[in-house]
């Protein structure tokens, strides 16, 4: 298995970029469900920066990754089950905090 998770960002109208972050560094993935007509969102926390990598499910690759998130015990099926089914704006973290629903 690769070390890395790699990602090849293109957003609409800006330049370009590539990414990469270890996966041992992944601390927390979080879910975002934004309803049946927009892209779900992928949260992932790591130990090299304060902010999150955003990655949108519906992005070439985006299910891949979310395969490898939980198959690497970053994101637990069962949790993955309910994230999947929701449709009313659910946010869902592993590992959990007190602050989550």
């Amino acid at each position: 298995m690769a070390m890395s998770a790699y990602l090849q960002v293109s957003p609409p109208g800006r330049i370009p970029w590539n990414d990469s972050f270890p996966w041992s560094s992944i601390i927390r993935v979080c879910f975002k469900d934004e309803g049946l007509f927009a892209s779900d969102g992928l949260y992932i926390f790591t130990t090299l920066r304060p902010e999150s990598f955003l990655v949108p499910t519906e992005a070439a690759g985006g299910d891949a990754l979310f395969g490898q998130l939980r198959a690497r015990g970053y994101f637990p099926d069962e949790l993955s089950a309910k994230a999947n089914s929701s449709t009313d704006g659910g946010y869902y973290c592993w590992p959990p905090t007190e602050g989550d629903r």
